[in-house]
């Protein structure tokens, strides 16, 4: 029999995850896989010789993008070479619900114990890696800024809220970006460095992009005026792709370098990130991720 190894965070999303974890065990019984809890903790220095001491298989990712945020890391600069899956339970889940992973957890636990996998790229900023998504800028700040009681009550509701709050202070900052080595100047609100299509809760922003291209794409919302800003808005509600909107600068590059005007602060997966000035590189096929055949 196979064994998972399934991280789980007791606190993502509405914290009831642990009320699945029966129903989870279970379902990987009835496919002749043991299932090993691993409950998250603050810091998860002893995770590696967790891992090591179990010899699982794969490992599950259970919680929102920064607890896979986290286990990929863990994974990728301990050399586990284990394959990883997602179990979406946070308030956003992007890098899951790009994969389609919550459509049918039938078919996805399947393909976890038929051991059906893709490379993935990550992006690398420092020493840390993010799967889905780099940011700074006016509004990035927002998911670190809302309490975890609004967030567990109005789920993502709570970021439109706190973003709304935000528009009247918004300012937009003088960007230089190299991407591979070519430079650009604008204003903008923020920028994203995306390696997936969704992100922000906000499906097919950029259809063009692609986990294992070997590239990233850079996305800016430029300095713009209200019209064009609740065009921005409504196409981004709309499901519809924004790139050819006059507001946003698009580029696609291996290597990223993005300094600022003012002080911003980074982030990775929605996590706290590095203060800018950011140098991003695009790691290709960095890790194996569990998805559909």
């Amino acid at each position: 029999m196979k064994k998972i190894l399934l991280a789980y965070n007791p606190v993502s999303g509405h914290a009831a995850f642990k009320r699945r974890l029966d129903w989870i065990i279970k379902e990987f019984q009835k496919r002749d896989c043991i299932i090993i809890p691993y409950r998250t903790l603050r810091h998860n220095h002893h995770f590696a010789e967790f891992v090591r001491a179990v010899e699982p298989t794969g490992i599950i990712a259970a919680g929102g993008d920064g607890t896979v945020h986290e286990i990929v890391n863990l994974v990728v600069k301990n050399e586990l070479h284990l394959p990883v899956g997602i179990i979406g339970s946070g308030t956003s889940n992007d890098f899951a619900t790009y994969l389609h992973i919550n459509d049918d957890y039938d078919a996805y636990f399947d393909a976890i114990a038929a051991g059906s996998t893709r490379p993935v790229d990550l992006g690398k900023v420092g020493g840390t890696y993010f799967i889905n998504v780099a940011s700074a800028g006016v509004m990035t700040g927002i998911a670190h800024e809302v309490p975890p009681r609004l967030k567990n009550a109005l789920g993502k509701f709570a970021y439109y809220l706190r973003g709304i709050g935000e528009i009247p202070k918004m300012r937009a900052a003088h960007f230089t970006v190299e991407a591979d080595g070519t430079p650009y100047t604008f204003d903008a609100f923020l920028f994203l460095v995306v390696n997936s299509a969704t992100v922000a809760s906000f499906k097919d922003v950029l259809p063009c992009a692609a986990i294992d291209d070997g590239k990233l794409d850079f996305l800016a919302v430029k300095k713009a005026n209200v019209a064009q800003v609740m065009r921005l808005s409504t196409d981004l509600f709309a499901g519809r792709p924004v790139i050819d909107l006059p507001s946003i600068f698009h580029v696609q590059a291996k290597h990223f370098k993005i300094m600022a005007d003012i002080e911003l602060s980074g982030d990775l997966d929605g996590e706290v990130g590095p203060m800018l000035p950011m140098e991003i590189t695009t790691v290709p096929k960095a890790v194996e991720i569990y998805c559909f055949t």
